[in-house]
């Protein structure tokens, strides 16, 4: 069971120690001749309304990954009316211009309208924001234009076309699927938790948790969204295609074993595991896994001075990639319905001294077994959804591994300076340097690091990995045939 840990840890000591050169200093030199496309510059907006849509409506990593697919794949679908080959996602290639058109100020025209349109109607409170882009980019956001013989129009189509399949995906987006509360991506599939915040019915489940409300007083957050098993994915055939085994149960010696591994990790964090778990968590404003990753993506686009047609391209296959992996993962969660570390340790060691993180600034102190607490600030204590598989480690393992598909490589070498305790312990901070040298122990690193936080058990992460690699398997594939023009 610790193999892979002990793969991770020798794999981060060689690099760290033992092979000069591993990590590249600095690759602002190397990037200053670089400026960023049109596509980047989308993906960039898109990526700060994400974080703009979590302050408003808190974190919502599922909606996040559908929000930043969609404009990510009109961007794609304008782009391929102007290339040789490739063919779009809604009309396929019949919108293909003369080779007369098939030039730089056209592909930037009519990519940027099926991004602003699409972006406007899932961030629709960032209208102001999306409008202020388009005029600095010199184009008129009231040209509802549909002629296909302009690149507005181009783009203006496409838009229309996505946004109107969208929209009755399974997503709920508009809150009007029959039994939702009418609030946009709400559950209509009725699902009830096992346990309540107060009493473990059944340890095998997954529990609310009351979370502090910054006002002296708690909020509970429930199961969210649990519905997105029935969201139509990009590639997948079905949410359940790739689903991993049950995991394991109470009174087994196996998740006992991975319940003890997570609180020793909690009861002795380092500085570096613990910049670790802020950086992969990305705090409470994150945009998610599937926007941390689209911010991979960025550092590739910087280290390989794409052009335009590379990033079209490359964020169209890291976005679905991720919006299918969520998928995929929610089915895990849904069908097994589990608990996470929280509930596991509380009923396992109730009454029962150990040891554990103690708080902000406590280090390790010794405490009874229902007041241990992952670390992660009281606001946000863990996830609310089942933890079986992992979020993180699904779409980490896809979208690494769509990287590594998509370059041909697994080479990465990037790294982040992290206040190791800014976002869980402020004024205990202690800077860090993470890195990366490839794409796939990113998502390894991403994986541990949610055991180190105490989200998550050797399970969740190992079969989350495996989940999200054959997804990324699978949608490559069909990345390729639109690429390609070989899509059906």
């Amino acid at each position: 069971m610790l193999r892979q840990f002990i793969i991770f840890v020798i794999t981060a000591l060689l690099c760290l120690f033992a092979l000069p050169g591993c990590f590249p200093q600095d690759h602002s030199k190397s990037a200053s001749a670089w400026e960023p496309n049109i596509a980047y510059h989308w993906i960039d907006i898109a990526i700060t309304a994400t974080a703009h849509d979590v302050k408003r409506y808190g974190a919502r990593p599922t909606v996040g990954s559908r929000s930043l697919a969609i404009p990510a794949t009109s961007m794609f679908d304008a782009w391929a009316a102007y290339d040789d080959k490739a063919v779009g996602t809604r009309f396929g290639g019949t919108l293909r211009r003369p080779q007369s058109e098939r030039y730089a100020a056209n592909k930037r025209k009519a990519i940027s309208y099926a991004a602003y349109r699409t972006l406007l109607d899932v961030y629709p409170d960032e209208a102001t924001y999306f409008t202020k882009q388009m005029l600095e980019l010199g184009f008129d956001p009231n040209d509802l234009s549909t002629n296909k013989a302009t690149p507005q129009g181009i783009g203006n189509t496409v838009a229309a076309a996505l946004i109107e399949y969208r929209h009755h995906d399974g997503a709920n987006q508009l809150g009007d699927e029959i039994g939702s509360s009418g609030k946009p991506y709400s559950d209509y599939t009725f699902y009830q938790a096992v346990n309540t915040i107060d009493k473990i019915n059944d340890p095998d489940h997954w529990q609310p948790i009351a979370f502090s409300d910054g006002k002296g007083g708690t909020k509970t957050l429930g199961f969210l969204t649990p519905h997105w098993y029935r969201v139509k994915p990009f590639a997948l055939l079905r949410s359940d295609q790739f689903r991993p085994p049950p995991p394991p149960l109470v009174g087994s010696d196996q998740l006992l074993t991975e319940v003890h591994e997570v609180m020793k990790f909690n009861a002795n964090l380092t500085p570096e595991q613990k910049a670790l778990v802020e950086f992969m968590r990305d705090g409470p404003s994150s945009t998610g896994q599937s926007g941390h990753w689209i911010k991979f993506a960025q550092d590739v686009s910087r280290r390989d001075k794409h052009d335009l047609d590379q990033d079209v391209k490359m964020f169209f296959a890291v976005s679905n990639v991720a919006m299918d992996a969520f998928i995929a993962a929610w089915d895990a969660k849904r069908e097994y319905d589990s608990s996470r570390p929280w509930t596991l340790v509380h009923y396992y060691f109730k009454g029962q001294q150990i040891e554990g993180w103690g708080g902000v600034g406590k280090g390790t102190i010794k405490m009874l077994g229902e007041q241990w607490h992952p670390y992660s600030p009281t606001a946000f204590i863990t996830p609310p959804f089942p933890g079986y598989v992992s979020g993180h480690s699904t779409v980490s393992g896809a979208c690494a591994e769509m990287l590594r598909l998509f370059k041909g490589s697994d080479t990465f070498n990037e790294s982040a300076a992290v206040k190791a305790g800014a976002l869980t312990e402020p004024g205990f901070e202690s800077l860090v340097t993470l890195k990366f040298p490839t794409f796939t122990f990113a998502a390894d690193a991403a994986g541990i690091s949610r055991l180190y936080g105490g989200y998550h058990t050797h399970s969740d992460n190992i079969e989350g990995l495996k989940l999200g690699r054959e997804v990324a398997q699978f949608v490559w594939r069909r990345v390729l045939e639109h690429i390609n023009g070989t899509s059906g």
